[in-house]
């Protein structure tokens, strides 16, 4: 879905030519795994990174194309609505000073974003949701004019029968409403962290995320308000979940999914083709089907937290990659790095170092349990985990997870003092309770619903760049 597309409206000849194309390349994945077809390239990672513009009272600001313009870099795209972008970045092997080579390159970007907004009178924020934003503002009228959205956003609504999306989020308070269109999606921004595999890790690599993936919303959770109300400490989640609903007789797009991976990660591959219906119908002719055009396109309107990707290696060899999700936008750069040294740290020591299997230790129900109770909770969660019980997430990460994914670094060849610059960020944060969620939480009881005084108190700590946990009220 990251493509642009050269129809908005779709006939019952296009649907079936799609589908043709889809099962046979489908088919051919299945080879691909079966046969050992990947790249043995392995432990590679890369990001996205999802901003807001605002202006300077901390209001969405509706001008992502002049933006564009202004900064005028392959690696800036924009996003859903006009008052979003997304800032990219180039693979990287995980290995020596790999964080360092991250925060260098995501950060003279977000330099080059930050000027560049200046120039045209806004700033950039990065964010899990606005606090300052409002339903009235997300609407058709401020999308992004790419097709591919309105597109998504025609049949969607048409699968639901014209039916309004329905939003329901108890937390603190509770948020009960229906939209008309899918744009409360741009509601949510992210930081997706990629993992290319080794074909024979694959399977274990994407359980693992699964099964870290309720102490990385907790220690990352930055969203915790929408619309004027105080909700979950990771509200992103159930928002973006309710905000692309298929409706009750169609399952879910945005999920954690419906089980660990078993033999291998195609098994998802064929959920996307036998299990959600195509939404849309983009037949790509001139694609040889060795590309898998119409897989991937298919893959893009699946939005599992922890997403497996087909891609290509720079000599042309498919790879299969995880997309880790659950990671909100922000709240500084440096912050964001640090999640990804978690994530990819905790995979690896789960999968390398761990002495069991994780995923025959934490069944599906569990780690699916844990990740919606560390969405709401954030790091005052209390979630179950192999040998400990109902223990505190911010405990588990402590005493557990943290100490092996530093050891796990290390064994990649990563230096020592690469891994304590990053992982110290998390590790101050755990133990200061204070991530995103919990400074905004805090500033608002100081000083009250003041949501545009949040905002702007929010981005002046953003700019100096320092790490939420150091962050004062």
């Amino acid at each position: 879905m990251g493509d642009e597309i050269g129809q908005r409206d779709f006939h019952a000849e296009d649907f079936s030519r799609f589908r043709r194309r889809l099962a046979e390349e489908t088919d051919l994945v299945e080879a691909l795994f079966r046969d050992g077809g990947f790249s043995t390239r392995g432990d590679i990672t890369g990001f996205e990174l999802e901003a807001w513009i605002v202006d300077g009272d901390g209001n969405p600001s509706p001008v992502n194309q002049e933006l564009l313009r202004t900064v005028d870099d392959p690696l800036l795209v924009p996003e859903l609505a006009t008052f979003s972008v997304e800032l990219n970045g180039s693979p990287t092997r995980l290995t020596g000073r790999v964080f360092s080579r991250i925060f260098d390159e995501l950060n003279a970007t977000w330099t080059r974003c930050i000027e560049g907004a200046h120039q045209i009178g806004c700033r950039l924020v990065s964010i899990g949701t606005l606090p300052t934003v409002q339903p009235e503002l997300l609407h058709s009228s401020n999308m992004s004019p790419m097709v591919r959205y309105q597109a998504l956003n025609d049949r969607i609504m048409a699968v639901r029968d014209g039916a309004p999306l329905e939003i329901d989020i108890k937390g603190i308070d509770h948020l009960a409403m229906e939209h008309d269109d899918v744009m409360l999606e741009a509601a949510t921004t992210s930081f997706q962290i990629h993992l290319q595999c080794l074909p024979d890790r694959a399977v274990r690599d994407f359980n693992a995320s699964l099964a870290v993936s309720a102490p990385m919303v907790a220690l990352a959770a930055n969203s915790p308000f929408l619309f004027g109300r105080s909700l979950w400490a990771e509200t992103r989640i159930r928002l973006f979940e309710q905000a692309v609903s298929m409706g009750a007789r169609n399952p879910e797009r945005v999920t954690f999914g419906t089980g660990y991976a078993k033999d291998s990660l195609f098994e998802l591959f064929r959920e996307n083709q036998s299990v959600h219906r195509v939404l849309i119908p983009f037949v790509q002719p001139d694609e040889p089907p060795s590309k898998y055009s119409h897989v991937r396109f298919q893959n893009g309107t699946v939005w599992r937290w922890n997403r497996p990707l087909l891609g290509f290696d720079f000599d042309g060899q498919p790879h299969v990659r995880i997309e880790h999700r659950v990671t909100p936008s922000g709240p500084t750069i440096r912050d964001s790095v640090a999640n990804a040294a978690a994530y990819l740290g905790m995979v690896r020591g789960l999968v390398d170092l761990h002495p069991g299997i994780i995923e025959q230790e934490l069944d599906f129900a569990t780690a699916r349990r844990n990740f919606y109770r560390a969405a709401q909770m954030g790091l005052e969660a209390d979630i179950s985990w192999p040998g400990l019980g109902t223990v505190s997430v911010r405990r588990l990460l402590q005493d557990t997870l943290l100490p092996l994914a530093d050891k796990a670094l290390q064994e990649l060849d990563i230096p020592r003092e690469e891994t304590e610059r990053y992982l110290d960020i998390v590790a101050a944060r755990v133990e200061s309770g204070r991530n995103g969620a919990a400074w905004q939480t805090e500033w608002v009881r100081r000083h009250g619903s003041d949501w545009s005084g949040l905002t702007c108190a929010y981005l002046d700590k953003q700019e100096t760049g320092e790490p939420v946990h150091t962050w004062a009220i």
